[in-house]
C-alpha cells in the first residue's frame, strides 16, 4: 500500500508511518518516496526539522541533566544546562543546514555517475537515510548508549545504498561507487560540521564528586 505524500493535518500519524516503513521495508519504501512530489520545504517542516529535535533533545538532557559517570575513578560530570542549550541548538542548526549542504554535494556527483542531478531528490535522499540516526539520538538520555547510534548510522548508509537508484536513477553498475564517493563527502562534511559546532560552542562540563 503506497503512502500518500505528507499533508499538513495528520503529520505524526504521516511521519510514524514513514519512519516504521523507511526503517523496516526500505527496498519497498524508496520508490514510494521517489513518486512524491517534490517538496523540499514541506519534508522539512513535517519530517526533518521533527526527528532532528531528537538527537538535540535528548542529547542536553542526558548531558546537562542525568550525567556521566567517567571510569576508573574519573568522577560525574554534567555539562552546564546553559552551555547544554547552546549546544543543542548549534548542532540542531547546523545539522539542519548539513541536510541540504550534502544533498547539494550529491545531486553534483550525479553526472558522474550517469544519475540525474535533481536536489529536491538527494534532500528525500540524505533526509530518509538518516532517520535511524536521528531515531536512535533518544539513546542520548543515556550518555553511556550514545555510542550504539554508530550501529544506526551504518544501518542508514545501508538505506541509502537502496534509495540511491529510485531517487537518483543511478544505474546499477553506478550504485556502489556514487556511494562510496558520496560517504566521503558526507563524512567530511559531519566532521566540518562537527568542528565548527565545537569552535562556536565548546562544552564545558562541571564536574561532580
Amino acid at each position: 500500500m503506497e503512502i500518500p505524500p505528507i499533508p499538513s493535518q495528520g503529520v505524526s500519524a504521516n511521519l510514524q508511518t514513514r519512519v516504521v516503513n523507511i526503517l523496516t521495508k526500505p527496498a519497498q519504501e524508496w520508490p514510494v518516496i521517489a513518486s512524491e512530489p517534490k517538496d523540499i520545504a514541506g519534508l522539512y517542516r513535517n519530517y526533518i526539522v521533527l526527528l532532528a529535535a531528537i538527537p538535540a533533545v535528548c542529547g542536553l538532557i542526558g548531558m546537562s541533566v542525568v550525567g556521566m559517570t567517567l571510569p576508573f575513578g574519573g568522577g560525574h560530570f554534567r555539562v552546564p544546562i546553559v552551555t547544554g542549550i547552546g549546544n543543542a541548538v548549534v548542532g540542531y542548526v547546523l545539522g539542519l543546514v548539513g541536510v541540504y549542504v550534502a544533498a547539494l554535494v550529491i545531486a553534483k556527483l550525479a553526472p558522474t555517475f550517469q544519475s540525474q542531478p535533481d536536489v529536491a531528490q538527494a534532500v528525500k535522499l540524505v533526509a530518509y537515510s538518516s532517520t535511524p540516526m536521528w531515531v536512535a539520538g533518544v539513546l542520548s538520555l543515556v550518555p553511556a548508549l550514545a555510542v550504539i547510534g554508530l550501529l544506526a548510522g551504518l544501518y542508514g548508509l545501508y538505506i541509502m545504498y537502496l534509495g540511491i537508484g529510485p531517487l537518483m536513477k543511478t544505474p546499477s553498475d553506478k550504485t556502489i561507487p556514487y556511494m562510496v564517493v558520496s560517504i566521503i563527502v558526507l563524512i567530511v562534511l559531519y566532521v566540518i560540521v562537527g568542528t565548527v559546532a565545537a569552535v562556536v560552542m565548546p562544552t564545558a562540563p562541571r564536574v561532580t564528586l
